[in-house]
């Protein structure tokens, strides 16, 4: 891997004084090596012309479910719980490791499309190693894990597990795939959320978490039927649930956390545990508005996730930044989420949910070159004279703005061309697996 120098660019550079400036960035290997004006060139780089181009932080999201990426469309207009048992676990259910693998290609290729660069994501129960050699293909950095359940209602046979036998496939995964490629992929322990896991596969997920020293990711206070399951059957709420099992801590990332009670927020204040707000999936779920500008008064971790496919129905960051920025105002005020806040959330409150505040989230020598150059000169764009360009890029720019995205110091898109796939292939094959897929659940009608 050779050198890549950005020549005069604007550079928004999320680095502690929140500089923007135009100059040059130097790519050595996976690592920015400088960041300035008129940067010597190495006589083995790749010089690309940034003239009239806006450079940012790669974006981060922290909730997506690549495994559910080719059910787009097939759950819509539905609330969470008639999603998941009418259409999302028979699917799930229905996989085999050519159709994971196809909607990990599927997805990262959209997502680098858009500019994401990192992802945390939560597979299904079976075929995550397929997941994982699409992730490790495609070329995106991420945090992922197989989910985890051995409990619940109307699970599907091929989703229902025993507690030893998740616990040993996760840490397997684990000690494969963790650390791969320098990093690039690290693994999380996936329980599902409280109502499809036993005590007891909580508390040992909590063991494991501590003895590997990773991330746990799980859902949270999405639905509020959900709340009401976990409340009967174990008398408290899903956060203080997860306190009392030893979860809460700085490794735990909660999806959603929409219906916070008071107590809950303390505990994730208190135990520096990290939220995920989905504000399209929580739109279209109907699960809700959280509350997060009073989380990040509190100092909360925030940040942002697209979270599925097919509650979405795209994993677009620019339409989560867009709506995370808009749904709160209303009721608290046009300041409330401003354009800098939300970038934040998407870029170094990203990095700092996956523990990698060190190493991803902003533009800076001794950082990962995780990044995406932006074409901002279109219709849409303008007039751009004396305008802040976070605000541009969040309330005016879409994914097509996006023109090269870099991931570990390799250019995985270039001029709109994925460099890791071929696009084709992937939509085809996506296409031949959810024929075959819905061709084992026999889905007709409406779950509901």
């Amino acid at each position: 891997m050779g050198s890549i120098l950005i020549r005069n660019a604007e550079i928004i550079t999320m680095n502690e004084k929140r500089e923007q400036l135009t100059g040059d960035i130097l790519i050595e290997g996976t690592d920015i090596l400088a960041v300035g004006e008129h940067l010597p060139c190495p006589t083995d780089a790749e010089v690309i012309d940034g003239t009239g181009r806006v450079v940012i932080p790669g974006f981060i999201q922290t909730h997506i479910h690549l495994c559910q990426t080719i059910f787009r469309g097939r759950g819509d207009d539905l609330e969470l719980m008639d999603w998941l048992k009418g259409r999302i676990w028979p699917l799930e259910a229905a996989h085999d490791p050519e159709s994971i693998y196809y909607s990990a290609m599927l997805g990262t290729g959209e997502l680098i499309q858009s500019g994401t660069t990192s992802i945390v994501d939560m597979e299904t129960v079976h075929h995550t190693n397929e997941a994982f050699e699409g992730m490790a293909r495609s070329g995106i950095r991420a945090l992922s894990g197989k989910v985890m359940m051995d409990q619940g209602e109307d699970v599907p046979l091929p989703l229902q597990e025993d507690t030893m036998t998740s616990l040993k496939e996760s840490t397997d995964l684990l000690e494969k795939w963790h650390g791969y490629d320098q990093g690039r992929l690290q693994y999380a322990y996936s329980p599902r959320f409280v109502v499809s896991c036993t005590e007891n596969l909580l508390k040992e997920t909590a063991l494991l978490s501590k003895e590997y020293q990773v991330r746990v990711h799980t859902h949270a206070a999405e639905n509020q039927g959900e709340i009401a399951i976990v409340e009967r059957d174990t008398g408290m709420r899903n956060v203080e649930y997860l306190d009392a099992l030893g979860l809460a801590n700085e490794r735990l990332i909660l999806a959603h956390c929409i219906w916070l009670s008071d107590r809950e927020k303390e505990i994730i204040r208190d135990k520096q545990v990290k939220v995920t707000h989905c504000p399209g999936s929580n739109l279209k779920l109907a699960s809700g508005r959280a509350e997060i500008p009073q989380l990040l008064d509190a100092h909360v971790c925030v940040s942002l996730g697209a979270d599925g496919a097919p509650c979405n129905n795209n994993l677009d960051m620019f339409n989560e930044m867009r709506l995370a920025a808009l749904i709160h105002k209303p009721e608290n005020g046009p300041t409330a989420m401003d354009a800098k806040k939300v970038f934040q959330m998407a870029t170094i409150g990203g990095a700092k949910a996956m523990g990698m505040e060190d190493q991803i989230g902003s533009i800076e020598p001794g950082k990962k070159a995780d990044l995406a150059i932006l074409n901002l000169n279109d219709l849409h764009m303008y007039p751009s004279y004396d305008v802040d360009t976070i605000s541009r890029i969040v309330y005016s720019a879409t994914r097509a703005d996006v023109e090269t995205t870099i991931i570990h110091g390799k250019i995985v898109m270039r001029n709109r061309i994925l460099t890791t796939m071929n696009k084709e292939e992937v939509m085809r094959d996506s296409n031949t697996a959810i024929k075959r897929l819905i061709r084992r659940t026999s889905l007709t009608g409406d779950p509901r």
